[in-house]
């Protein structure tokens, strides 16, 4: 086979998006991110022939129309967890790349081992690119299941993964870590953005051509985001992200990009000593677990996805210590606090300038909703006022700028799931609408927040 002089130089790559650069800038001019450029060396000029480049998926087809392609062969594999099948809109589907991020310790490792453990039936290469063949099986153990279909594979050279893969023909593949692969037609150390960029491109070809599912294991950074250039959220079809405290038991799945369905669904799952745990119902485990009579608590209907639950919102207030006020938030945004402390004290007169504000939000949860803005003003009150709010008494409502109670999407849901789980009141907008009378629950419809004062501290 003739072989060409292949070139090396150095470029500067932005971490963030992957912009390539001839030289150093302080400033990405793509995405604007400041200090994220690196310096990598990469091989330029001809390659040799046959070395055909991987960032093109699928193979060498002719062109179809768009009713000639048939999708009856695209049926979903149930992976055995109703939680991560629902996450993926009803089970993985074939030739699929899936990319799993999260901190390290909250349990990636352990989800993508006990799936192949709960499906014997599906043939898997699992390879390990972190740990040794013993320390899995040390692992697959303490989990549990059906280990005799799964096959462990310690390698961290794409090629020889991608030979193995090929030969073995597996109906699952699962990948830990893309960080620790790397591939010799790149001239750069393992985790650097040229070698994430290509073996993700190599694993989506391998993907599309053969119709193999794989599961991507990515770790993230120190802001929260998956490590490696912005890219390789890009190439992959799903990106599913850990949330929560590695202390606590409780772990948010949550649905970041999906190709195959949708992208507001969240799945929890409890840490247990054989594993994670799915949790049917987590109104259960966010609801309060104290005595009743205590100030500065309130529930918060919210809407991930197409499922309601219900989780307590905690607030302390008391008077500043120091000259300026502290405002601190745990799983909530610390500006929309600001905002909502400055709608109670410009249209309400509630004067909280002086006054410290801590907000949390139990279980861990991040929380995005506006729906729960409601319950955090109530919050607020309850614990200035030294006023308990009832344990059975919930809140879905957006707060306004101007004072105004506006209403939330779906609230018949939110509703009922506050209905089912025993709450005896629940405060909406006197803006939305509700058709239909749900027995149990009485629902109590405010306009501005006034109003909300007059009818709840009383």
């Amino acid at each position: 086979m003739a072989t060409t002089t292949v070139k090396k130089k150095t470029v500067w790559f932005c971490s963030s998006c992957g912009n390539e650069s001839p030289k150093w800038m302080g400033r990405c001019p793509a995405c604007g991110e400041w200090n994220t450029m690196v310096e990598e060396a990469v091989a330029v000029g001809k390659q040799p022939k046959g070395s055909r480049s991987m960032n093109v998926p699928g193979s060498s087809q002719k062109p179809k129309y768009l009713s000639e392609v048939d999708t009856t062969e695209e049926a979903r594999i149930s992976l055995h967890s109703s939680e991560v099948d629902r996450l993926l809109g009803g089970g993985i589907v074939k030739g699929s790349l899936i990319l799993i991020g999260g901190e390290p310790g909250i349990g990636k490792s352990t989800l993508s081992l006990q799936i192949p453990l709960s499906c014997p039936e599906l043939k898997t290469l699992y390879v390990t690119g972190e740990e040794s063949v013993r320390q899995v099986k040390m692992r697959a153990d303490r989990l549990g299941g059906n280990a005799s279909n799964c096959l462990i594979y310690s390698e961290t050279r794409m090629e020889d993964i991608i030979e193995q893969a090929k030969e073995i023909m597996p109906e699952l593949m699962v990948v830990d870590s893309v960080q620790t692969m790397f591939t010799e037609t790149v001239e750069s150390t393992p985790g650097s953005v040229t070698q994430i960029k290509e073996v993700a491109a190599m694993l989506l070809r391998l993907a599309k051509e053969t119709g193999i599912p794989v599961i991507l294991i990515g770790h993230i950074t120190k802001e929260g985001n998956i490590a490696g250039p912005k890219i390789l959220e890009h190439i992959v079809d799903v990106v599913l992200q850990f949330e929560g405290e590695n202390r606590g038991s409780y772990r948010m799945l949550r649905s970041i990009k999906n190709r195959f369905g949708s992208t507001a669904e969240l799945a929890v799952f409890e840490m247990t000593g054989k594993g994670l745990r799915e949790v049917s119902n987590p109104s259960e485990l966010l609801i309060p677990m104290h005595e009743e009579g205590l100030s500065g608590t309130t529930i918060a209907s919210m809407l991930d996805g197409t499922r309601p639950f219900m989780f307590e919102v905690q607030a302390l207030v008391s008077s500043a210590v120091y000259a300026t006020a502290q405002r601190s938030t745990t799983g909530f945004d610390v500006r929309r606090l600001n905002m909502l402390l400055a709608v109670l004290e410009k249209r309400a007169g509630f004067k909280l300038s002086q006054k410290d504000v801590f907000l949390n939000m139990a279980g861990g949860l991040k929380v995005s909703d506006p729906a729960c803005d409601l319950a955090v003003v109530c919050a607020v009150l309850s614990s200035n006022f030294d006023f308990p709010i009832p344990a059975d008494v919930c809140f879905a409502a957006e707060v306004g700028l101007s004072g105004e109670i506006r209403p939330v999407g779906q609230v018949e849901r939110r509703i009922s799931e506050a209905a089912r789980l025993g709450f005896k009141k629940i405060y909406i907008s006197s803006y939305a609408t509700c058709d239909r009378v749900i027995e149990g629950i009485e629902v109590i419809k405010i306009g501005d927040i006034p109003s909300l004062v007059k009818s709840l501290f009383r």
